[in-house]
């Protein structure tokens, strides 16, 4: 993998990471009609033991440093609620629906840094996140009764995720991706701990196994996305964790048997267009910048 460039080794592991989250959803979803609660709690418990295993064996910091704590927490309470939602989610949608609403995430990204981080919001960006919104509704498909509360959920499951991953915008290259994982998965596992004895419904070995599994994947696509943007920029790789919504259709229709309709399958086009236009901006703008700087 050394002769290859830094830009295509960010892809594949982008790409690996799609895979890994979009193995993750079908697991939790296989896992049947279990609270959402204990769904997310066995997930991150498997993150975090292999997130203390890459931390012992490089011997880095468990915690972080003291300066980072208030944004770990943050974060961590941020990336619980939204997991709870898009797991939610995931057990009433189509596998594909729930996760490209969850795919909305780096439009409200964009919208949390020009509010919290100052960050302009310009014309373009801003049309960009008008159509993937249109495109969120093809999906959502807004009704006058309970039946659009999944979407929704899905909808604000994407928004703590934005909010999480602006909480990693500003801690930056501050602490180590292990120290991040694991710090984040044991503030779940704790916090949602109680909740999940509350409601905890007994499990069949096959549901245990496919939960541990989904922790498993749930790893795989951590480390990948952090591997992804560690080899090149988000602004380069970030349209190719779009993959996602095609494994997780693929998915859906292998062991599933459902497919999404054609309204779903007009949004997925839509917000996947919104981010390829970003995608293609982004580029340029960081080709002017590099000759302006030159």
């Amino acid at each position: 993998m050394n002769e290859l460039s830094n830009r295509t080794k960010g892809i594949i592991f982008i790409i690996a990471s799609a895979f890994g989250f979009a193995m993750m959803s079908a697991f939790v979803k296989l896992a049947g009609d279990l609270p959402s609660f204990q769904k997310t709690f066995f997930r991150n418990l498997v993150s975090c033991i292999i997130a203390a295993i890459f931390i012992i064996k490089n011997k880095e910091s468990f915690f972080g440093k003291k300066e980072s704590q208030k944004i770990l927490i943050l974060r961590s309470i941020f990336g619980t609620i939204g997991i709870v939602l898009n797991f939610y989610a995931i057990d009433k949608l189509v596998l594909s629906d729930a996760n490209m609403l969850n795919k909305l995430s780096p439009f409200f990204v964009i919208i949390f840094s020009a509010l919290f981080l100052k960050e302009r919001i310009n014309i373009k960006q801003s049309i960009a996140i008008v159509i993937a919104f249109l495109g969120a509704l093809f999906i959502i498909k807004p009704t006058f009764n309970l039946d659009i509360i999944p979407s929704l959920l899905g909808v604000m499951g994407a928004i703590c995720a934005a909010a999480a991953y602006t909480c990693l915008r500003v801690l930056g290259g501050k602490e180590k991706h292990y120290t991040v994982v694991f710090f984040f998965s044991l503030f779940s596992t704790v916090v949602i701990f109680p909740f999940m004895i509350v409601v905890y419904k007994s499990m069949t070995m096959t549901q245990f196994i496919y939960l541990i599994l989904a922790g498993v994947f749930a790893s795989i696509g951590q480390f990948g996305v952090t591997l992804a943007y560690k080899y090149a920029p988000s602004k380069e790789i970030s349209i190719f964790d779009y993959s996602n919504i095609i494994f997780s259709a693929i998915i859906s229709f292998i062991i599933f048997g459902a497919l999404p309709d054609y309204l779903s399958v007009l949004g997925y086009i839509i917000i996947f267009s919104a981010s390829f236009y970003m995608f293609l901006y982004n580029k340029k703008l960081d080709k002017s910048e590099r000759k302006g700087n030159s």
